[in-house]
């Protein structure tokens, strides 16, 4: 008996990882899956020029936090994440939210939070 348990052991040839391969791809595309629905932002309406401003007027009057969606899109066409924060100051081509300066002509939608 030893001897054939020692000769199954030598021509057997583990695969390793490879046997593996097909059980993670399945769970890796599927928790890709999730986190691309998580990231996904819904579109919000257009804002015209005069309606942005006067949300801008306002927050940076009276400091109020903003939440603003620009006009990019990714390589799949969906919206980045909103930015959130105060109005830190400005200049005559955009804005600095939190840290970022945003052009006036980036702006989708602007709202008060």
């Amino acid at each position: 008996m030893s001897k054939e348990r020692d000769y199954y052991f030598e021509q057997y040839q583990d695969r390793k990882m490879k046997k593996w391969a097909g059980f993670y791809l399945s769970e890796h595309t599927a928790m890709i899956e999730q986190e691309q629905k998580k990231k996904t932002v819904k579109k919000k309406t257009q804002m015209t020029w005069s309606e942005i401003d006067e949300v801008l007027a306002q927050a940076f009057q009276n400091q109020i936090e903003i939440t603003i969606q620009k006009e990019e899109l990714d390589s799949e066409g969906n919206y980045g994440a909103d930015i959130k924060g105060r109005i830190q100051g400005h200049d005559e081509l955009g804005l600095y939210v939190d840290g970022q300066k945003i052009g006036y002509d980036e702006i989708r939608h602007v709202q008060l939070s």
